[in-house]
């Protein structure tokens, strides 16, 4: 029995699975889905192309268990208090991709409350319908995803907090393939990697920032919102040649802080290379960049304009619409994404849910990314 997991609104205690079928390879299925009666339960039955039976046991079939859908008898303001109402972990015993919530802040260096962020985006996400547009795939249909609470975690002892953070990712990559964090400020990428590169080795990672997050200590503290990239690197937990930034912009501490980045091995794509050259050349250059390596995309919400993400703790003008990183995201359809955070929403600085209805946005859309890699 591992604890740790805190659900939201309720104490989450992950048991071992009983009856858990592994995940199987999609490459050489097609999939039938039907509605249940409730309309929120799919079957999935895997109809290979070939003879596999000696590849790997028969399966039959799956029921994948989705977020209501009759939202004529549910209203969207009621139901479950999840992310975008989905089932909790322990209600479907795996999952192939787990919401994780890490509510933690004390490595931020300016406007604190990012700890409040999981709450704020799941608030947010209430008016995620199950059909992604851009990307044309439901991923509830396509994939059984469920939400694994927060993280019971410290604010008084950062190193503490890591570890906490790492031991129970760990954990939970025993129930689930994928992990998609919602921070919490950006020290929560550290263990979030370290707890990935045990399970796929050197990674790559697609930052998308305002800020390089590579440097190697912030008020002489070595662990906080702006090293866990440094730190990675130090300890090998990247493919760092295979590493870019994006959306860098506006002020550092110094010039030279770009040349240390760049000797430590990232690519910088900056805000306004964006918009000089356009989305299209910015995503290939990303794509270039990753190739074939599994790959770890971070995105912190003040890498958008304040415009668009106000309640931030370190926000920059300049930034990205959330237009523009959805373009970038749906741009990197087939890369092999292993796992994901979207962090520093601070709601007590946002106004009319600008930032959280954003943020429950983009981790809608790393869902739909996961779903058309299936």
């Amino acid at each position: 029995m591992v604890r740790g997991f805190k659900a939201h609104g309720r104490c989450l205690v992950i048991r071992p699975s009983r009856g858990s079928l592994p995940v199987r390879s999609v490459e050489r299925q097609r999939f039938h889905r039907s509605s249940a009666v409730d309309g929120h339960q799919h079957t999935r039955r895997a109809v290979p192309d070939k003879d596999t039976s000696a590849e790997q046991p028969d399966q039959g079939e799956r029921t994948i268990v989705g977020p209501p859908s009759a939202t004529q008898q549910l209203p969207r303001f009621a139901g479950p208090s999840t992310f975008a109402r989905l089932p909790r972990l322990d209600e479907v015993g795996r999952a192939d991709v787990a919401i994780l919530g890490v509510p933690f802040d004390s490595g931020t260096t300016y406007r604190p409350g990012a700890r409040f962020g999981p709450e704020a985006v799941r608030a947010g996400s209430k008016l995620i319908r199950p059909h992604h547009i851009g990307l044309d795939v439901d991923p509830w249909s396509a994939m059984q995803v469920a939400d694994a609470g927060d993280v019971g975690v410290t604010p008084f002892d950062i190193a503490t907090a890591i570890e906490q953070i790492h031991v129970a990712t760990r954990a939970l990559y025993r129930k689930t393939d994928h992990i998609l964090a919602i921070g919490g400020d950006h020290t929560i990428a550290l263990p979030l990697l370290r707890a990935a590169h045990e399970r796929h080795g050197p990674i790559a990672l697609v930052h998308f920032d305002a800020h390089l997050d590579t440097w190697d200590s912030m008020f002489g503290a070595s662990l906080t919102h702006g090293t866990p990239f440094r730190r990675a690197t130090e300890e090998g937990l990247l493919a760092v040649d295979h590493c870019a930034h994006v959306g860098i912009r506006q002020t550092t501490p110094a010039a030279q802080d770009l040349a240390d980045d760049k000797k430590l091995g990232f690519a910088t794509i900056t805000t306004l290379e964006v918009a000089r050259r356009g989305i299209e050349e910015a995503a290939d250059r990303i794509r270039e960049r990753v190739g074939a390596l599994p790959v770890y995309l971070s995105i912190d919400i003040d890498v958008l304009d304040p415009a668009h993400a106000p309640a931030t703790g370190t926000p920059e003008p300049g930034g990205l619409t959330t237009r523009e990183l959805q373009m970038l995201l749906f741009s990197l359809v087939g890369l092999n994404i292993v796992g994901a955070d979207v962090v520093e929403v601070s709601p007590a600085y946002d106004h009319a849910q600008i930032t959280a209805l954003a943020a429950a946005g983009l981790v809608f859309d790393l869902l739909a990314l996961l779903a058309r890699a299936r």
